[in-house]
């Protein structure tokens, strides 16, 4: 073989080596240009410009050769790289204690489809995913787009690697449930093809934030939110979901922070799960949680239209106070460079963002070094995106072998 060719043969194979890199950084945002493309990937401009190439043709990003130049650039513009709108899906669902969700995500995060299902989830995860299932495939009917992959977020922890959900009490589902072999059948059964996939909602939201939201840039992120019922707690390290040797890291609802407080169900008591939820929020202030929309939704209400009324600010205080010991604890354990919150959390941080910080600062040693940053999360729908981006990694990972 000639040097000329043995030239061009190493130049794809370094190119298609670097697939999987590119699109991560194209995904995430961090590649904005083949200038910048170039410079992360550690190669040259004529092998970044074939790796976009190779992309573009995949049908995964998109490849403007006629941007205008940056205010104050010098030399010729860079090509701009962006996802492809109008390229594959992947299915990603939500289920929690007031109902699902089924959405179709593409690249960047974006939610191409949503379908919101059933207000009342049964006892029976087969049903309830069979159901989750069917509300995805006829959307993808609809959107007649590719999909490549699915992906669940549930409120429990996830033991790895037999994908059981070990503890979705409010749920009603039993402990142990097999959530991802009963997902993963019915995604096969409805005719959806690619892998299927099932994690935390807490772990998912925040790998979504890390990648996409407010998490990005931070080496070491956590995030702890309350959604519809209960406390969780996720850990980011170098991009990467810490999960811990079983998949059980962060069980952070379990934190006990007031010691006189409410029965937990876990058998303890006055643990972060129910001193700092939707159901703590309504009960401190004296309201009846009612039936018409979810706790959640209701405990943001009172915040949002009732701050002023003095039952509704004590009750806030109380509950951030409380979300404070548990945060200041995590701190001195993990030294996180950034904190996020979502939920009910993320509208207490800004109900009264100093006293939470407060709190922190003064109950932790690295706070009290010069302070954590604690900042809202900024995504819609997080655990749904970042059930999506368990269905991607394997076309992160290798975009020939997942699409061929």
């Amino acid at each position: 073989m000639n040097g000329k060719a043995t030239t061009t043969r190493t130049r794809l194979e370094r190119g298609r080596s670097a697939l999987g890199p590119a699109l991560e950084l194209v995904h995430t945002g961090r590649a904005p240009t083949r200038a910048v493309l170039t410079a992360e990937l550690g190669v040259t401009r004529a092998t970044a410009g074939a790796v976009a190439a190779e992309l573009e043709a995949l049908g995964l990003i998109r490849v403007d050769s006629r941007p205008g130049a940056a205010a104050g650039s010098q030399g010729r513009p860079s090509h701009r790289l962006a996802v492809d709108d109008t390229g594959p899906v992947v299915l990603a669902a939500q289920v929690h204690a007031d109902g699902f969700r089924a959405a179709l995500v593409g690249l960047g995060g974006r939610i191409v489809a949503t379908a919101p299902g059933c207000v009342t989830v049964q006892a029976d995860p087969a049903q309830v995913l069979g159901e989750v299932v069917e509300a995805g495939a006829t959307l993808l009917r609809e959107s007649g787009r590719r999909c490549v992959g699915a992906g669940l977020a549930v409120p429990s922890a996830v033991a790895e690697p037999e994908g059981t959900a070990l503890n979705p009490l409010h749920l009603a589902w039993p402990a142990g449930a097999p959530v991802r072999d009963i997902f993963a059948q019915r995604v096969a059964a409805a005719g959806i093809r690619g892998p299927a996939f099932t994690g935390n909602d807490v772990n998912l939201a925040a790998l979504a934030e890390h990648r996409h939201g407010a998490g990005r840039g931070a080496q070491h992120l956590l995030c702890v939110a309350t959604g519809h019922r209960g406390v969780g707690g996720a850990l980011v390290l170098d991009g990467r979901l810490h999960t811990g040797s079983s998949g059980l890291a962060l069980e952070v609802g379990h934190l006990t922070v007031n010691p006189e407080g409410r029965p937990c169900h876990c058998g303890s008591r006055g643990c972060l799960d129910v001193e700092a939820d939707p159901l703590a929020f309504l009960t401190t202030t004296g309201r009846e949680p009612g039936p018409e929309v979810s706790l959640l939704q209701q405990s943001r209400d009172l915040l949002r239209g009732e701050y002023d009324d003095p039952a509704v600010r004590g009750a806030a205080a109380e509950l951030i106070d409380r979300l404070g010991l548990g945060l200041a604890g995590l701190v001195n354990i993990l030294n996180p460079d950034r904190i996020i919150l979502g939920g009910l959390h993320r509208e207490l941080l800004e109900a009264d963002p100093e006293r939470l910080r407060a709190v922190v600062a003064d109950r932790s040693l690295w706070g009290r070094s010069g302070g954590v940053p604690i900042l809202s999360c900024t995504l819609d729908h997080n655990s749904l995106v970042g059930a999506a981006e368990l269905a991607w990694q394997p076309v992160l990972d290798d975009p020939l072998a997942a699409l061929a």
